[in-house]
């Protein structure tokens, strides 16, 4: 097979070539090398559109990005009030960062190499602020829920990096045998390890609610109708 011709190679068609080796490998078996492999090109081509393997990571976030934000079931709709367009923005981001194995050890950290990204924080920081939150609050907000999905998902990904499958020491019956001189601590796996969309959703509302507690003398009730 003809290898391709280095300034052939799209950023963009590296990370999604990247993007689908993630599952295959994980992010600690992803290399410069197996890419290149799977693009039938020489390693240093890649190089020319990636000076490390972080630089790569920023494409690959910023791949995934356009694909959260591609979905129209992943965007909340316009009239939705900030409290369920908080909870909508970072169902869609978990969904995103599950669809790839390490998926949320990529976007961590990230620095998305475009701009457009920006179109998105606008509107998310702009319907806080036309609810009664400064801009101070609202980024406050936003970011904290963020930082919430995204460590969520991290440790849901740890625990299982495959779907259903708990790495070795995340079975929750043999966790319990371990710690049974501890009770509390051994029946807390179920809460920990076991449905975590009920989790996460959970989690999200507590943070939603710690939002309104901590900022509601600046918010305005919504309208019941």
């Amino acid at each position: 097979m003809a290898t391709k011709k280095t300034n052939r190679l799209d950023p963009a068609q590296v990370a999604e070539t990247a993007l689908g080796l993630l599952n295959e490998r994980g992010l600690e078996g992803l290399t410069l090398r197996a890419i290149a492999q799977e693009l039938n090109v020489q390693a240093p081509a890649l190089y020319w559109h990636f000076k490390n393997k972080q630089a790569l990571l920023d494409e690959m976030a910023t791949v995934m990005y356009r694909q959260m934000v591609a979905d129209p079931t992943a965007r909340p709709a316009g009239d939705l009030g900030w409290q369920e367009r908080i909870l909508a923005v970072n169902r869609g981001l978990r969904a995103g960062l599950l669809r790839y194995r390490d998926g949320a050890k990529v976007y961590s950290g990230a620095r998305f190499t475009g701009t457009d990204f920006a179109a998105d924080m606008e509107l998310q920081l702009g319907a806080l602020v036309e609810a009664g939150f400064s801009l101070h609050q609202a980024v406050r907000a936003s970011t904290t829920a963020y930082m919430f999905t995204l460590g969520f998902v991290t440790e849901e990904q740890g625990a299982e990096p495959v779907p259903g499958q708990p790495r070795e020491g995340f079975d929750v019956e043999r966790r319990a045998e371990r710690l049974a001189e501890y009770p509390l601590s051994a029946a807390a796996g179920t809460e920990l390890f076991t449905d975590y969309d009920t989790g996460f959703e959970d989690g999200l509302r507590l943070i939603v609610a710690g939002i309104e507690a901590t900022y509601a003398p600046t918010v305005p009730p919504r309208d019941p109708s």
